[in-house]
């Protein structure tokens, strides 16, 4: 496997893949063949899923990773906030898409729970842009089953997904973390509602998440308080007796004006303090990223794919302050 670099800024590196195909992301490694992931300290998984759409039509969460992936070849992993090189430190490679048969839940949470299980049975942090948020589910409950009633979750999302379900769709973008209330290898109450605002949400979601003792940091406390509290309330909750800590970041978190390929939800945060969250929660020791509900479109900026870059650079960043 070549070096864990991305390759912006080498003189001699000739892109060829950039327009006639989809990179890597950062250009790293592809990692073919399970044997390669050996000595990895985290590798990128893409789920190009569309599940049911909970407002009717299509939502273009299947061009996720492509946008993610073509938009990443802009960056390296140093950031001069910190004077600090993430890879440097950290083992990177991308371990392409799951399979996928978008409608088909079971084939494709299924391929999703293998995928990710290849890279938890070697203690390679999973780093997944999709694709709706229902794939967070098959994530976070296959590491639950590798340390039952000991995984925090930090859920960054305008919306609380914890529906029952959306109509007979047990599975639906909505429903995710009412699935992990009910987990029989979760606990409840590590798990942490960041960001939760607006009218897009239900009295019912509330209750949901109070009966099962889910913590909620509104949008409004995140606003008034500052990002830096917030989080550091997140993070006691999710890391106190817990023995691995996932992120997972839906688009809509983000206010609608950094958000314009994403769902369109407003009083939300910036891109800046999504970026400062996720690297304090990097830094305290997550071992999981994801990025979800981005909707990318042709001739635009894909302003919602760099976001994701962006976040995940970060966490990346704030993760390498435990490997050196």
């Amino acid at each position: 496997m070549k070096e864990s670099k991305p390759t912006i800024y080498d003189p001699n590196f000739l892109p060829n893949t950039i327009y006639s195909g989809v990179p890597s992301w950062l250009n790293l490694s592809v990692i073919e063949n399970d044997n390669d992931l050996k000595g990895l300290d985290a590798a990128v998984i893409g789920v190009p899923w569309e599940g049911g759409c909970t407002i009717g039509g299509y939502s273009p969460t299947t061009e996720g990773p492509k946008a993610i992936r073509s938009t990443s070849i802009r960056y390296t992993g140093y950031l001069p906030d910190y004077d600090q090189d993430c890879f440097d430190y950290l083992r990177v490679a991308d371990f392409g898409d799951t399979q996928v048969q978008n409608g088909n839940y079971d084939f494709t949470f299924n391929a999703i729970r293998e995928k990710v299980s290849k890279l938890l049975d070697r203690k390679i942090i999973p780093i997944t842009f999709g694709g709706d948020h229902g794939i967070a589910y098959p994530i976070i409950s296959e590491i639950a089953k590798r340390h039952p009633k000991k995984v925090g979750i930090l859920h960054f999302d305008a919306h609380l997904d914890n529906y029952e379900s959306f109509g007979n769709d047990l599975y639906a973008r909505c429903s995710p973390f009412y699935r992990l209330y009910k987990d029989e290898n979760m606990d409840p109450t590590k798990i942490v509602h960041i960001g939760i605002r607006g009218p897009r949400n239900h009295r019912k979601e509330f209750q949901n998440a109070k009966n099962h003792g889910a913590t909620v940091i509104l949008a409004n406390e995140i606003h008034e308080s500052g990002w830096k509290k917030s989080i550091e309330k997140a993070i006691n909750i999710a890391f106190k007796d817990t023995e691995f800590v996932y992120i997972t970041i839906c688009s809509d978190f983000l206010d609608a004006a950094c958000m314009p390929q994403g769902p369109q939800d407003m009083g939300g945060l910036t891109s800046y303090q999504l970026n400062m969250m996720v690297h304090e929660a990097g830094k305290a020791g997550a071992k999981g990223f994801d990025f979800v509900e981005i909707y990318p479109d042709t001739l635009s900026l894909q302003t919602a794919a760099h976001v994701a870059n962006w976040a995940a650079l970060y966490y990346l960043n704030g993760l390498a302050n435990n490997f050196k």
